[in-house]
């Protein structure tokens, strides 16, 4: 299995997939949101193709009937998305699936379904949505490391590159972000900055 890229960015169409894979992103996931499934559907498959074409891989957020259809490498579920789930239709389709954590019992939940990879948020208050836990911080990284041992760990929530930096320090394998691009005035710059930062 293919290591997971320290750089995790998260975006919300196949054109984002594009311009990120084109500076040297090699793992993106795509969280569509409010949108028909047929566009869903259309927005996935679009971004598999251009992750397959250029050696990247594609993590769909929560729509695993999708992700299925059109091959994608990897699934990622938050706890209300794994209610709804069939891990078995999941697995036996050779998706690797990614789940999100904020607290000790949604870790141990996690951690029953065998996980390719966990998430831990927001680490410092973010801008996204509004969340229901508070801001982990840097210690939280360590603690959960330590707990899920060689499975990877991804810390994500209000980062920017100083930010992602400490993470890694701390133990996270992988940083994720979304706003710290999508906001930002020279999205493809500020990628840039990030796969330097963290391939270094």
């Amino acid at each position: 299995m293919k290591a997971l890229d320290r750089f995790y960015p998260i975006v919300d169409s196949a054109g984002w997939v594009a311009r990120l894979v084109g500076v040297g992103a090699r793992l993106i996931q795509l969280r569509v949101k409010d949108r028909t499934d047929a566009e869903i559907l259309g927005e996935t498959r679009e971004a598999v193709k251009i992750c397959r074409e250029t050696g990247a891989q594609l993590i769909v957020n929560d729509y695993w009937r999708i992700a299925i259809e059109v091959g994608a490498d990897y699934i990622h579920l938050g706890q209300s998305d794994l209610d709804g789930a069939d891990m078995k239709a999941i697995r036996a389709n050779g998706l690797r699936v990614g789940v999100s954590t904020h607290d000790e019992g949604e870790l141990e939940r996690a951690l029953r379904l065998e996980p390719d990879y966990v998430a831990l948020g927001p680490i410092y208050p973010t801008i996204l949505k509004a969340m229901a836990h508070p801001p982990q911080g840097l210690a939280r990284i360590g603690e959960w490391k330590r707990r899920i041992g060689d499975i990877p760990l991804v810390a994500i929530g209000g980062l920017n590159v100083e930010r992602g930096k400490a993470c890694l320090a701390a133990g996270a394998d992988v940083v994720s972000v979304v706003t710290d691009i999508t906001l930002n005035a020279d999205p493809e710059g500020r990628a840039r900055e990030w796969i330097a930062a963290t391939r270094s």
